[in-house]
């Protein structure tokens, strides 16, 4: 049963509170970095068991390539990028997201659908993306370690969270305070042959996540 992991990167460095989105620079924290080791160090735990974990790849945002680079050397692999997991657009990104941010009339039109949502890509765009990116994954880990082979995609929550979603046939449109993509944690979408059968979720850094800001990224 072939297995692609979506791991979200962790802790940014951050010290402004602004979201990031897909500005250049934000690259993880003294904490993420402690994530990111965590991480790695149970995929290995996890391959020293049996678990034949064959590609790893990143969004090409710094702190995406940054919690990939541990897994990459714990596991020996190579780290590859994969645009298509990259984090959504959002009209806000460098901004402090204030009450008086929002109130100002020049963002008014970007807030009229949240359903859409009006101020950034599409959640269906989004997920259209990043599904193609998991199908391809999955047959290039295949192919490389037969049917049951594991690929990781280090990514972000929002293109992660709505992917799931999609995934448990879900609405795309939520509350960004409930979702269930924790920094450094891995949602799993697993496959018999093509077709994808279950979703799971966990938490490999959580021991690190109190504290932590968890401001999202978009």
């Amino acid at each position: 049963m072939p297995t692609v992991h979506l791991l979200r990167h962790g802790e940014v460095h951050n010290p402004a509170h602004v979201l990031y989105g897909r500005l250049d620079g934000y690259g993880l924290s003294d904490l993420g970095r402690r994530m990111a080791d965590t991480v790695a160090e149970d995929f290995a735990r996890r391959a020293a068991d049996g678990a034949d974990v064959v590609l790893v790849k990143a969004s090409p945002l710094l702190r995406a390539q940054q919690t990939a680079a541990p897994l990459g050397a714990a596991l020996g692999l190579t780290i590859g990028t994969e645009p298509r997991i990259i984090e959504a657009e959002n009209h806000f990104e460098g901004l402090h997201m204030t009450r008086d941010e929002l109130r100002k009339p020049k963002h008014w039109p970007y807030l009229i659908n949240p359903l859409r949502p009006s101020w950034g890509e599409p959640y269906r765009a989004q997920v259209a993306r990043v599904v193609a990116a998991v199908h391809d994954i999955r047959a290039e880990a295949e192919a490389a370690g037969g049917p049951d082979a594991e690929a990781v995609m280090v990514s972000h929550q929002l293109p992660i969270w709505v992917t799931r979603l999609s995934a448990e046939h879900r609405p795309l449109w939520h509350d960004p305070r409930k979702r269930e993509c924790a920094l450094a944690s891995m949602t799993s979408f697993h496959f018999t042959g093509t077709d994808l059968t279950g979703v799971s979720y966990r938490e490999p850094a959580g021991a690190l996540l109190s504290g932590a800001d968890q401001l999202p990224g978009a």
